[in-house]
């Protein structure tokens, strides 16, 4: 028995997965490592107001400055800061693994459809694919899909899984194609390169939409560096002609 529902436990776990965390890194230990951080955080802000009280810093009316109840409402704020770094870690995580895969996808699509209008079968074009595909998060869960499928899982369920772990929509539309090819015995070499056609679309989409985002993204970097630089550029020879009473 956990401490908390087995549904947030299993949905800890797919997250786990989908980071690309250890089977051993179960979805306790996410919430151990917050846990532990939020213990730290609250020390560490009740260092900082010692310190702080020390120098003379937090003096005058602040409510941080009331007693124990000061140390109290900065460890609350660091248990809370630091207790949600696992979480906002583990979102980047899974993040840049899904990048990477997507990123591999379309070799190891090409890869297989090669192998499928070579006459492998689809078991073979998957273990072709995950021994001569490229190193990362995609030849590793290939590896995986490949293991289930060798312990009696069916390949559809093992496709799924894959899926699952990858957590990226490209990679769940491949798998249901091929499995739905799979099923109603449809040519799996006219199916994989339409899945690469795909693929590579949606990769040239969103790097058109990331480049139409970059003029919005250097708006805060303009308004809060370069345009007080250049005011305080302008106006420094105009201040000072003011100070010496040239005007």
């Amino acid at each position: 028995m956990g401490l908390y529902p087995q549904a947030w436990r299993m949905r800890l776990a797919a997250t786990a997965a989908r980071a690309g965390l250890p089977a051993t890194m179960l979805g306790e230990g996410i919430v151990i490592l917050s846990l532990l951080a939020a213990m730290a955080g609250t020390a560490l802000a009740g260092l900082a107001v010692s310190l702080l009280r020390g120098s003379g810093m937090l003096t005058g009316p602040s409510p941080t400055d009331s007693g124990a109840a000061g140390y109290v409402a900065w460890g609350v704020v660091g248990a809370l800061m630091a207790g949600a770094l696992p979480g906002i870690w583990l979102r980047g995580r899974i993040r840049k693994r899904r990048r990477r895969i997507e990123q591999g996808l379309p070799f190891v699509l090409d890869l297989m459809t090669l192998c499928v209008e070579a006459g492998l079968s689809t078991h073979g074009a998957l273990r072709m694919a995950a021994t001569n595909g490229p190193p990362g998060p995609l030849r590793d869960v290939l590896g995986e899909a490949l293991a289930d499928m060798r312990a009696g899982l069916s390949r559809a369920a093992a496709l799924q899984a894959l899926a699952d772990r990858c957590g990226s929509p490209l990679v769940r539309q491949w798998t249901a194609a091929l499995a739905q090819a799979d099923a109603l015995g449809i040519s799996l070499g006219p199916v994989l390169r339409e899945q690469g056609r795909l693929c590579r679309s949606e990769r040239a989409w969103r790097a058109e939409r990331l480049a139409l985002q970059a003029p919005v993204k250097m708006l805060l970097p303009l308004i809060g560096c370069i345009f007080p630089c250049t005011f305080i550029v302008l106006a420094f020879p105009i201040a000072v002609r003011l100070l010496q009473g040239g005007w």
